[in-house]
């Protein structure tokens, strides 16, 4: 991601779909970004750089923290699209964006639009509206 980010900026990436929320603290390699929870159904498959497209986060108020520390090293989703708004997530992409001048949008999109979302769909993002458009539906994982 580049230091400083224009107006009209936006990004396109690969979406990866959770199955269930994930607790990034302990279900998380901060060297990697691959999914370390034996018991998620994502387990070995890395969020890095994907479009993270959960129904949640789940845990305890470290989760955020984690999921920071993810971005921060470079391992971590480029946006993440939820369903309902999650104070967590908004918390890991607030502080990023305040400590390290990195852009990670949250986006709570409408349950049709959530739910039509797959892994390996190629999404572009606005950054600055916090808008998706699905360029093309795929199954690239």
């Amino acid at each position: 991601m580049p230091d400083a980010l224009e107006p009209s900026d936006s990004l396109v990436a690969f979406a990866l779909r959770l199955d269930e929320p994930l607790s990034f603290w302990g279900g998380l390699d901060l060297e990697t970004g691959g999914i370390i929870d034996a018991h998620h159904p994502q387990h070995g498959r890395s969020i890095a750089g994907t479009v993270l497209v959960s129904p949640g986060i789940r845990g305890s108020t470290s989760s955020p923290s984690v999921l920071a520390e993810a971005i921060r090293n470079g391992v971590g989703p480029v946006a993440v699209v939820l369903p309902q708004h999650d104070s967590g997530a908004v918390a890991a992409s607030t502080v990023v964006e305040e400590l390290y001048g990195l852009i990670v949008p949250i986006i709570v999109t409408r349950h049709d639009q959530f739910s039509s979302l797959a892994t390996g769909d190629e999404i572009a993002i606005d950054i600055w509206a916090r808008r998706i458009h699905l360029v093309r539906p795929g199954r690239w994982l």
